[in-house]
């Protein structure tokens, strides 16, 4: 396989996964259970939204949870299956980017059911789904049915250059046998209106923050405008707000350090000193760009995906930056996102037609410029983007480059029951914070639940957790 050395020059995300983590098994996964799995799109609030005098934000309708599957593949060149672009509005742009390149009929899953079809159809011998777009993490679980994709990078590779990271990222630890092709990128970052930037605390540098200037910066929003100003989307992607940003830059960990000192102290902490300054309708926020939008939220944390309205719309009074730094350091969540074909895929070729069309440079800049997913080619022309995606460019590589930058994987290894480990973080930390349960207990027993789950996946720790032989140990 071709290897460019390669790095995007101002939207990369690189150096993360190759320092971070060890090889993803790929063993066969456990039998799936019903515990509920999720895509980070679709997934419902966990707690009752309160009362509040604020409107409540409508979260956007999502596409049906389950396939059903059917023989033989739906209409269409390509029966395309993805566990990205299933919110309806992100859909729509996206389906309107694949009729440009052809006849591609695109289906919009959670991950769950999206693992159950691909390994439903390698059992039978009656595939239906020619091409997977997913996460990094959901591969692991499918990669006995997945075609190596080496040769296919090797022909894409005479016209773009792939990054050299996001390659090595696909081969799950193997040394030559690619389980997808890269297809974007993305994370997540902060956002603010400008009229909140006067109330940051003295001395403080938005690009530099740390949580506790974050905390007295929202406490200022609060006593200086009458009414909380700082939002997270509790409905949204909330568990990947605690894996990815709370935990580690507090602990330096994921789950090594899940039940840790340090993770009480912090949860206590956003008890304490964070929590009350979060407007309650928080609760109920799935995208923070509409709240941001409204002005009912001057502040909030989501993934660039869903910021990028706010930013677009009102681009010279937006400020968007990283997330803060605890302890240990400046945590965030890389989000790697591949393409790969099943062995028994009903139309491999024209599937392979269709990564040719996504990773193309000009494909590539529609998705950035539309959808706020980022290249992993190089020679994606950036000189015209939105006023707000270059905002947003901005801050993901202030992130990436933060000298205390800690990246941190999504969750890899627990394949159809992936959602039940964002549970369990959401579950801690609602206990703790919004419950005002005691936080040793909590974490005593959320973290046996949490390595019961690791035991019965056999998923081996990943970054920003050190390697493990076997499945990762809460300490």
């Amino acid at each position: 396989m071709k290897r460019p050395n390669i790095f995007l020059t101002t939207l990369v995300i690189a150096a993360f996964i190759l320092t971070a983590c060890g090889p993803a098994t790929t063993e066969a996964p456990p039998e799936p259970t019903e515990a509920p799995t999720e895509v980070p799109a679709t997934e419902a609030p966990a707690t009752e939204m309160p009362a509040t005098e604020a409107p409540a934000t409508e979260a956007p309708a999502t596409a049906e949870a389950t396939i059903t599957p059917t023989l033989g593949p739906p209409p269409g060149d390509v029966s395309f299956f993805s566990t990205q672009f299933n919110i309806v509005e992100e859909g729509a742009k996206f389906r309107a980017i694949l009729g440009d390149g052809g006849n591609y009929d695109f289906t919009g899953s959670e991950e769950g059911p999206l693992i159950d079809l691909v390994l439903a159809g390698a059992e039978s011998g009656q595939g239906q789904v020619d091409l997977v777009g997913a996460v990094h993490g959901t591969f692991p679980p499918i990669a006995d049915a997945m075609t190596n994709m080496t040769d296919v990078v090797d022909d894409l590779s005479a016209d773009r250059e792939f990054n050299q990271a996001y390659l090595e990222t696909g081969l799950l630890g193997t040394e030559d046998y690619l389980y997808y092709v890269p297809w974007m990128q993305a994370t997540y970052i902060m956002a603010a209106r400008n009229e909140a930037l006067e109330f940051l605390p003295a001395g403080a540098d938005v690009n530099a923050l740390t949580w506790e200037q974050f905390a007295e910066w929202c406490q200022a929003l609060l006593d200086e405008t009458g009414g909380p100003k700082c939002g997270v989307p509790h409905a949204g992607l909330f568990h990947r707000f605690l894996q990815g940003f709370l935990w580690p830059s507090h602990t330096g960990g994921m789950v090594t350090k899940f039940k840790s000192p340090e993770a009480a102290a912090m949860l206590e902490w956003a008890r304490d000193s964070l929590w009350p300054t979060i407007h309650p309708q928080s609760i109920s926020y799935d995208f923070m760009q509409e709240p941001l939008q409204s002005g009912e939220v001057w502040v909030a944390f989501d993934h660039v995906a869903r910021l990028i309205e706010a930013f677009n719309a009102d681009p010279e009074n937006m400020t968007a930056f990283p997330a803060p730094a605890g302890p240990a350091g400046r945590g965030y969540m890389p989000v790697i996102v591949g393409l790969g074909i099943p062995n028994d895929a009903p139309n491999p070729d024209a599937a392979i037609g269709l990564i040719d069309y996504l990773t193309q440079p000009e494909t590539q800049k529609r998705v950035l410029s539309e959808l706020a997913f980022f290249p992993v080619v190089g020679g994606v022309d950036t000189s015209d983007l939105p006023a707000g995606v270059a905002l947003e460019a901005g801050a993901v590589e202030a992130t990436v480059n933060a000298p205390d930058a800690i990246p941190s994987l999504i969750p890899v290894g627990l394949g159809a029951r992936g959602g039940e480990i964002n549970d369990i973080f959401k579950a801690a930390f609602n206990r703790v914070v919004i419950d005002g349960e005691d936080v040793t207990a909590v974490l005593e027993e959320e973290a046996a639940t949490l390595q019961a789950l690791l035991d019965e996946t056999g998923a081996a720790c990943w970054a920003p957790d050190p390697p493990s032989d076997g499945p990762c140990q809460v300490e």
